[in-house]
């Protein structure tokens, strides 16, 4: 028996679990399994650790940086991004990768043009930080949008015209309008977007969140996390066959 899983906290609308599982059963893989380590603090992942027959992790909300200290070694990407959605375990050891950054890397670059050279990261958390990364190789300079002035990001109260203006990339990093809180939104003013802005929300349920429907009305082209999920999914499986 083979068993993966994921850790996080209140993750019962779990993707990886179902997706996962369709994988396996697709693939007559009968001795694979997955299951969710629903933990309510990170200090519970030295038991996790100690599952029989574990034999890879994903991590999401909210363990993404804090579980680093507890892995034994790092990936050099995981190691730049300073976050980690995925645990390959070699010889006992615990070896922390992002797939985050190939997800939104991948599903983002259809979208782009000439005119797209800024974007505004939405939230500071473990997710933003593998966007930044991401929008780095890619050419794009990003700056953070935050409720707090925590590393030099601006303040929501500070989004003014020029800026969305020059910035014509918005991603959402935040949890704002996930299911079930689907009347929640980031407190962007959406009456400066125009056709040019591509909104990205990191969000896979609902479909089309608040975000999106009103950078809709504005002309904006959106796309939302679910390509991103599989695509960071399918690295995940890759990494833990490598």
């Amino acid at each position: 028996m083979k068993l993966f899983g994921l850790v996080g906290k209140n993750i019962g609308y779990s993707f990886s679990k179902t997706y996962f599982a369709k994988k396996f059963k697709e693939n007559q893989l009968n001795n694979y399994t997955y299951q969710n380590f629903d933990i309510t603090d990170i200090d519970a992942i030295r038991q996790v650790f100690k599952t029989k027959n574990l034999s890879g992790l994903n991590v999401t909300i909210p363990y993404k940086e804090q579980i680093v200290p507890y892995l034994d070694d790092l990936d050099p990407t995981a190691k730049a991004i300073g976050a980690v959605n995925v645990i390959k375990i070699d010889n006992n050891k615990f070896i922390g990768y992002n797939s985050d950054c190939y997800g939104f890397s991948e599903s983002l670059k259809p979208l782009l043009q000439p005119a797209i050279t800024k974007a505004l990261i939405l939230g500071t958390g473990g997710a933003s930080k593998a966007v930044a990364y991401a929008l780095q190789n890619l050419g794009i300079t990003s700056t953070y949008v935050s409720r707090s002035n925590e590393n030099d990001a601006l303040h929501y109260d500070a989004l003014t015209l020029k800026i969305i203006e020059n910035h014509k990339l918005i991603i959402n990093c935040t949890p704002l309008g996930t299911h079930p809180n689907v009347d929640r939104f980031p407190n962007i003013p959406y009456e400066y977007l125009e056709s040019q802005h591509i909104l990205y929300d990191l969000i896979y349920n609902p479909s089309e969140t608040l975000f999106m429907k009103k950078g809709k009305k504005r002309g904006a082209t959106v796309i939302n996390g679910y390509q991103m999920l599989v695509l960071q999914a399918e690295k995940s499986w890759e990494i833990w066959h490598s």
